[in-house]
């Protein structure tokens, strides 16, 4: 049976016509807006989608005035890769923030605030490849360009001592009423999104312990019922390190004389209220704490019903007996 002409004409037009409606539009405009609010990961992973979204990642400067960078690409950025991303900015960077990135040295940070002296906030906690000296030094360079840092984050910097801590205070210029300490919920938690909106932050997150005069984080107790806090007390017996006072790796309130503490999966201490509100293992009842929980994608803090960790490797041990038997 033969086609004629007008039928295969018709023919051609539904095909043509159905394969322009399955062809993909462009992205959102929303997507466009969003790209400024997204860490360095997402963006890299967004100028791979299309060609427009590209465009945007390399030619727009507002996604990179705020460079996050978080697990996991954090263990696998190094100085020359810092320097590109950078780069992108174009010298009008304003936050920095490297959380864990153990491969940056002092003179790749170097290099990155001497290109953008306009940087207001430097958080660079975990940062194990970085020394006080350096530090010290980005910091001088940043005031001298006339731009004073609202922020900066150096807890878990190697060898910080009480007389780097005086000279950092000196170029940031921090006045006595805002020597306080961080208060929860930035206790134990790191992800600069999350903390971004918190606006009652002091400017920098370590200082010096009243209990052991060194300089770690110090954590005012949130708890409004702890004892150390009644009427008339000054708080400071509740103040102090995590080392000197052990808090609840939950909701940063210490243990007093008379709480229980309960021990997570993961090894964190918690507090009996928060042990009873989150979801347990469904053999040894025991539960993770959010932060390890959001860490691994398989316990999630709002699933039930879930086998941790520990439980599963006993688990595996015991089929591995039971098949040489």
């Amino acid at each position: 049976m033969e086609i004629s002409q007008t039928e295969a004409h018709q023919i051609t037009e539904t095909i043509d016509k159905s394969a322009s409606q399955n062809t993909p539009g462009p992205p959102n405009e929303a997507l466009f807006l969003a790209m400024a609010y997204l860490p360095v990961l997402e963006l890299l992973a967004m100028s791979e989608v299309c060609s427009s979204l590209r465009d945007s990642v390399k030619n727009d400067i507002l996604p990179w005035l705020n460079i996050v960078v978080e697990r996991p690409l954090n263990k696998r950025l190094c100085d020359g890769n810092l320097m590109q991303i950078a780069a992108m900015a174009k010298g009008k960077l304003r936050t920095l923030a490297l959380f864990n990135c153990s491969h940056i040295t002092d003179d790749g940070l170097q290099w990155v605030v001497q290109q953008n002296p306009c940087i207001n906030k430097l958080l660079i906690p975990g940062c194990t490849g970085l020394t006080p000296e350096g530090v010290i030094r980005a910091v001088k360079t940043l005031s001298q360009q006339g731009h004073t840092l609202k922020s900066l984050w150096i807890n878990g910097v190697y060898n910080v001592q009480k007389h780097h801590l005086e000279t950092l205070h000196s170029y940031l210029q921090i006045p006595a009423s805002e020597h306080r300490p961080m208060s929860f919920p930035s206790h134990g938690n790191t992800n600069f999104l999350r903390l971004r909106h918190h606006i009652d932050l002091p400017p920098i997150d370590v200082q010096i312990c009243p209990r052991c005069d060194e300089p770690r984080m110090v954590f005012d107790c949130p708890r409004k019922s702890c004892q150390f806090k009644k009427e008339g007390s000054t708080g400071m017996e509740c103040r102090g390190c995590s080392l000197c006072i052990p808090r609840c790796a939950e909701c940063g309130g210490c243990f007093d004389a008379f709480g229980e503490i309960e021990e997570a999966v993961c090894g964190d201490d918690l507090c009996s209220n928060c042990w009873l509100h989150l979801p347990k293992c469904s053999f040894c009842n025991k539960p993770y704490c959010k932060r390890h929980a959001e860490e691994n994608s398989r316990f999630t803090s709002g699933s039930t019903g879930f086998v941790c960790d520990a439980c599963r490797a006993k688990f595996v041990e015991s089929l591995y007996y039971s098949d040489d038997e």
